[in-house]
């Protein structure tokens, strides 16, 4: 929708504001036509509410988890229309959690918005997997990585009336943690087409995008109630996909030949997956709308933790991974490291 009426349709949502020294919070409408917020509740005034990042710390450390055993059971990139697929209609089956969350039916606004977050989830992910079905991902995903932050950041300083601001020494850690996840997954043997870039730009955007709508739909609903409404509207976009002959016949006609303990392996790596999903939409739940970026720049961690484990164990399990660890290698990533662990240190401390 065009901007103008974006900002009057998110004009109906609360803005979090942890006022420093008060329990609880206060809320406000920070768009135009709504009383402004005041600069001292900037980054620094919620500050103090950090849970989310422990939450979002484990759920990117899932998701490494998670793709090293997917790369150990899988072969090649996803076809982004099945997979896209599966993703989407998969994730209708949080219903079966209704009776025994706090479930509700919000206004109709608040619907759209959650169904259109949903949606908008699956068009990131399609995106994500066309890239890496047709580029080299060594030069989409740092691309996506430092794009993600950048656009999510752009958001919210534009829909919030450009009150949100950063310090100096926010800036310095946003920017540690940015340089450190594009490095840790780039390599100067694959350089970054424009065409790849702009696919690797689109996904970003819309990753940005996803999650900048998700904080809104949780700060309109409880959290249990917005993530399935979300996952609703995925759902309704992972069908559309039944729309093309290719998914159709790779989804009724292809036959899985996992061995039992492989099977049993996937169906247990693809839950752990959903779990760290889920975690992954609670810290934005609990975050506060400036952390957003942060929350996008920290994935560099999800890299972190992916190279260290095949590190530790290719070692054992040769097949886990054909990474060489050259020189050059140890010492890029272990530069891409110490930028983010920086970064970290900046930002919490």
């Amino acid at each position: 929708m065009p901007c103008r009426a974006m900002r009057k349709f998110l004009g109906n949502f609360p803005f979090e504001v942890v006022i420093p020294g008060m329990p609880g919070r206060a809320t406000s409408n920070a768009l135009p036509g709504n009383e402004k917020i005041s600069k001292e509740f900037s980054f620094r005034s919620c500050h103090k509410n950090m849970l989310w990042l422990p939450i979002i710390v484990s759920a990117y450390f899932i998701f490494a988890v998670n793709n090293l055993i997917d790369n150990f059971l899988l072969l090649g990139p996803p076809n982004p229309k099945s997979y896209s697929f599966y993703v989407g209609t998969l994730g209708i089956l949080v219903l079966l959690l209704i009776p025994f969350v706090n479930f509700s039916v919000p206004e109709t606004n608040q619907i759209i918005l959650a169904l259109v977050a949903g949606v908008l989830y699956v068009l990131a992910l399609f995106s994500l997997f066309y890239s890496l079905e047709y580029y080299e991902p060594s030069r989409v995903v740092p691309a996506i990585g430092a794009i993600l932050p950048l656009c999510t950041f752009g958001l919210v300083y534009f829909f919030s009336n450009e009150e949100v601001f950063l310090g100096i020494k926010e800036i310095l850690a946003f920017s540690a943690l940015i340089l450190g996840s594009f490095l840790i997954s780039f390599s100067k043997k694959q350089k970054i087409s424009f065409q790849s870039f702009k696919i690797a730009a689109l996904a970003g955007f819309l990753f940005s995008l996803t999650f900048f709508l998700s904080k809104y739909v949780y700060l309109a609903q409880p959290f249990w109630s917005g993530f399935i409404w979300m996952r609703i509207g995925s759902f309704l976009a992972g069908i559309c996909f039944l729309i093309t002959k290719e998914v159709r016949e790779e989804i009724f006609q292809r036959k899985f030949t996992f061995e039992k303990k492989t099977g049993a392996l996937f169906l247990l790596n693809q839950g752990a997956g959903a779990g760290g999903f889920i975690l992954q939409n609670f810290a934005i739940s609990l975050a506060g709308l400036i952390y957003l970026p942060f929350i996008n720049a920290l994935q560099g961690l999800q890299y972190v933790f992916l190279f260290l484990l095949v590190f530790f164990l290719t070692k054992k399990f040769p097949r886990i991974s054909e990474e060489k660890f050259t020189k050059e290698i140890i010492i890029q990533k272990g530069v891409s490291i110490g930028l983010i662990v920086l970064g970290l240190i900046i930002f919490y401390f």
